[in-house]
């Protein structure tokens, strides 16, 4: 069973809303994820609002083997650039 960490698009057609998600590679987009680990909303005001992840389930996943898509790499690298300033 390979995982990975994706998003996963929720919310209104002008309002998107995603969820950060651990999920079996082989599941399709509207998939049940395996855990929700976080959110990210891109139309929020403040970077703290926008992107929001459980840091010690996502080491977990990640030292059990999961790999994060691009975009959630990118934002991983952005929320922990706003927690050390």
């Amino acid at each position: 069973m390979a995982v990975v960490v994706r998003l996963q698009r929720e919310g209104k057609r002008t309002q998107p809303h995603y969820r950060i998600v651990a999920v079996e590679k082989s599941t399709g987009p509207k998939g049940s994820p395996i855990e929700v680990i976080g959110h990210y909303n891109p139309k929020a005001e403040k970077i703290k609002d926008k992107i929001v992840i459980q840091n010690e389930r996502l080491d977990y996943w990640i030292k059990n083997g999961a790999k994060p898509s691009e975009r959630v790499e990118k934002l991983i690298n952005k929320s922990k650039n706003s927690a050390q300033e």
